[in-house]
């Protein structure tokens, strides 16, 4: 299976049917009241054309829930959770998305979620992932469980008991030169990338973006 097949996000001269504008005109509908903030979407990231994504790109990219459940769905391969780097930083200025002042702690991780499909050695990135997390909304064993390697957010959540929600804010296509040195094989690598927040008791918890490999690895 061939997820993160590469695509061409135009269409060839002359094939836009009827069918196809109607179809093109729902997806976009669809991607607007999906993403509520599309329109402050970074202007560094490219619009994406649904219609050219693979299915398993389109799930990715709208799923409200858990992404490393539908990639080990996909995959038949369990996730490997592997973090990057996570170090407390402060706010040098208010962050809307957070809800936060300038002078605020956050935490700010990054993570890798691998497969090693077919039982092979060298694990396949599905996605890189980077979370700004607000610590001081968070209940202590979610807490302590950030400092263990291998730990998911979503499962860390799901320990927590939390109930959350998770708002969709925007997406596009991203070109990546600089990458963490762990997957420094990505730099220069194109990305379909979407950026959410999670909310519990109207109150943001964490901003975090996933961007997905658009390579031609083999799944």
């Amino acid at each position: 299976m061939n997820a993160n097949k590469p695509f061409d996000s135009t269409l060839p001269s002359g094939s836009m049917t009827q069918s196809t504008h109607l179809a093109t005109h729902l997806v976009r509908q669809q991607m607007k009241d999906l993403f509520v903030a599309q329109s402050a979407k970074p202007e560094h990231l490219a619009e994406v054309n649904l219609t050219r994504l693979t299915p398993f790109q389109r799930v990715l990219l709208v799923t409200d829930g858990t992404v490393t459940r539908s990639i080990e769905a996909y995959t038949l391969s369990p996730v490997e959770v592997v973090v990057l780097n996570q170090e407390w930083q402060t706010l040098p200025t208010p962050h809307d998305w957070l809800e936060l002042p300038a002078g605020a702690e956050i935490v700010v991780r990054q993570v890798v979620l691998q497969t090693r499909p077919k039982g092979d050695e060298q694990p396949t990135i599905q996605t890189y992932a980077t979370s700004l997390i607000v610590p001081q909304r968070l209940p202590q064993i979610i807490k302590e469980g950030l400092g263990i390697d291998g730990e998911g957010l979503g499962m860390l959540l799901r320990r927590g008991e939390l109930e959350t929600r998770r708002d969709l804010l925007w997406c596009g296509l991203e070109h990546l030169e600089t990458v963490p040195e762990a997957i420094g094989h990505l730099a220069g690598e194109s990305f379909l990338s979407r950026t959410y927040r999670i909310v519990s008791e109207e109150k943001p918890l964490m901003l975090i973006n996933e961007r997905f490999p658009l390579g031609t690895t083999e799944q």
